[in-house]
């Protein structure tokens, strides 16, 4: 049996523009030296080429549902993206 493994990019979308530029651009570490392991670690796949990280903005961001307060529009829209419907009556 054989499994056939993509060597495609992991693509993350984030919206903060300023880790995407961190997870790509070791230049600006120097700033960044408390910042946890993680976007080191992030930051090594960037660079062979295992992770692309781009950014998403905000209003796009459907994970907000779940950890943020939104206005009534916005939940609604993301509510509606997740396609969640109340339980049959």
């Amino acid at each position: 049996m054989q499994v056939a493994i993509s060597s495609k990019a992991t693509t993350v979308y984030y919206d903060n523009v300023s880790v995407v530029c961190l997870s790509g651009n070791p230049v600006q570490h120097q700033p960044t030296k408390h910042i946890e392991m993680d976007i080191h670690f992030v930051r090594e796949k960037v660079v062979c080429g295992q992770v692309r990280v781009l950014h998403v903005p905000s209003p796009y961001q459907i994970a907000n549902i779940f950890t943020k307060g939104l206005l009534l529009q916005l939940f609604d829209d993301f509510w509606d993206s997740l396609n969640i419907r109340p339980p049959p009556i």
